[in-house]
């Protein structure tokens, strides 16, 4: 045999139209050379286990065995099997199903792919088989018969994803998917859920009874008020995450010369992070003299924009009491912050989506309706960190503005940690990845811990300082790389470890 079983594919497919291969696959499988999946499918994986080989290759099998098939149901929106393992195809005209190690294909019957149609109609193509459209697949995903619960994604589902659509791409898509339902429903014999779904956009749109709505965020929308499901999660999760105690830790600058000293660098750090950079000695010109740096007169304003919204109220501690008010503070506060900058439109609702690196933030329409439900969490927290730092990634996450967002979020949070008699927190340009890495891992992997962990580092890092003299106050933080701009030559030192002024070089 001349075959060389190294250059052998992972899956072979024997059929009577080929007789030449299926020979030779014959003759390899006797061999010793394939491990048989089923009649006709083969593997050169020896050792793995089969449903190793078979889950990800579910496609390849699925359209030997099924050609021109139409993937439906759920399987079209997950585009892969569940987490049972299912894969749902309409083809011919009986149901039945067959069952392989990872892999359970579903056969049902129903209207074979549509196509020759507009194009917004046509099921997709995807190698021998079809995907059901979008309009096909919210009819499907709307089905109540027998088995519903684990063919469908379910109606809140299609509540959820219409009013996702709606956002993101405007009624008119909407409307436009609505037509194309229409015209293919009673085809599909869906002519029962092409009215559920008539129902649900008219809900959506406010042109018909919201008391049909399931969806919690769709049921948002039909009342005025939108906001982004996704986000909802990772505040649920942060929530989760701090509903516990932590120990309160005392305010060392409240008053006078302490509290002077402290927003100054409170101010001068929140804004470094941010871009806007200055040395110590022109901040200290900006806020104790007046001084405006030469052609740098915004951002002469924004430091003392942010040194005076920590001085005083309602942004030092005077809180919101509900949801409107919590809008109305964050505007002001930011407008406060970016006052000398109109083009940056200071304290209003940005119109465009923004976005840092890869996050992108939440839509410019579910901006208000995102920041209502993140105060909702907040105030059902009974820990003053707890609130501050859900308060804080509220603000991060949604990132409600043009400009300013993180001065913005750092100022709740301080505010909360006031409220409370508590130190509030100073994030330094040496701590600046150690800040901002725990939120990515936050907004892209749902993932709390880093974030409550660096912050209370963070915390307790402020709460090792004496506010009383400003100069010595400032040769420590030099001591402890506060200012350095490279974070991988100089560690961030713990106050309470330094004796002397030394600067502290740790070598890579």
């Amino acid at each position: 045999m001349s075959t060389s079983v190294d250059s052998l594919p992972l899956l072979l497919f024997s059929s009577a139209e080929d007789q030449a291969n299926a020979q030779r696959i014959s003759r390899l499988a006797r061999a010793g050379y394939l491990r048989k999946i089923h009649g006709g499918i083969y593997t050169s994986d020896l050792e793995s286990p089969l449903e190793q080989i078979i889950r990800p290759n579910w496609h390849k099998i699925a359209e030997y065995l099924y050609p021109n098939a139409v993937i439906a149901y759920r399987s079209a929106q997950l585009g892969m099997p569940d987490d049972l393992g299912n894969i749902f195809l309409v083809h011919g005209k009986r149901v039945r199903s067959l069952q392989l190690p990872g892999l359970t294909l579903n056969i049902l019957p129903g209207t074979p792919a549509i196509v020759g149609r507009s194009p917004s109609v046509n099921d997709t193509p995807y190698g021998k088989l079809f995907v059901s459209s979008e309009a096909r697949r919210l009819l499907e995903n709307l089905y109540t018969g027998k088995g519903s619960e684990i063919r469908t994604m379910g109606r809140q589902w299609v509540e959820s994803h219409l009013s996702k659509l709606c956002t993101i791409r405007g009624e008119h898509k909407i409307n436009a998917l609505r037509d194309d339902a229409k015209s293919i429903a009673s085809e599909l014999g869906l002519d029962v859920q092409f009215k559920t779904l008539t129902r649900i956009i008219s809900a959506l749109m406010q042109t018909g009874k919201t008391r049909s709505l399931r969806a919690a965020d769709a049921l948002a929308r039909a009342a005025g008020k939108p906001y982004d499901p996704d986000r909802i999660e990772i505040f649920e999760s942060l929530f989760s995450a701090l509903r516990k105690p932590f120990p309160l830790i005392a305010d060392p600058a409240k008053t006078g010369v302490s509290a002077f000293n402290f927003a100054f660098f409170e101010s001068y750090f929140s804004n470094y992070i941010e871009g806007t950079t200055f040395t110590v000695e022109e901040a200290s010109e900006i806020i104790f003299d007046g001084k405006i740096i030469p052609k740098r007169n915004e951002d002469s304003h924004d430091i003392l924009g942010t040194f005076k919204a920590i001085m005083e109220q309602p942004f030092r501690s005077k809180l919101p009491r509900n949801e409107d008010e919590f809008l109305a503070w964050l505007q002001q506060c930011n407008h406060q912050i970016l006052s000398s900058r109109p083009d940056k439109n200071p304290g209003q609702w940005k119109e465009q989506t923004n976005q840092a690196g890869s996050t992108i933030f939440v839509h410019p329409e579910l901006v208000k309706g995102t920041l209502r439900e993140g105060f909702k969490r907040v105030a059902l927290l009974d820990d003053a960190f707890a609130r501050a730092l859900m308060a804080m990634f509220v603000v991060t996450e949604v990132h409600p503005f043009m400009d300013g967002n993180g001065r913005t979020a750092r100022l709740t949070m301080n505010a909360y940690l006031t409220e409370a008699s508590a130190c509030r927190i100073i994030v330094p340009t040496g701590y600046r990845e150690d800040y901002l890495l725990p939120l990515k891992a936050l907004s892209q992997n749902n993932d709390p811990t880093p974030f409550v962990r660096s912050m209370t580092r963070a915390w307790n890092w402020t709460a090792g300082f004496s506010y009383s003299d400003f100069a010595k106050l400032w040769e420590k933080m030099k001591a402890c790389n506060a200012f350095t701009d490279n974070p991988s030559q100089y560690q961030l030192l713990d106050p309470h470890d330094i004796q002397d002024h030394s600067f502290n070089k740790i070598k890579n």
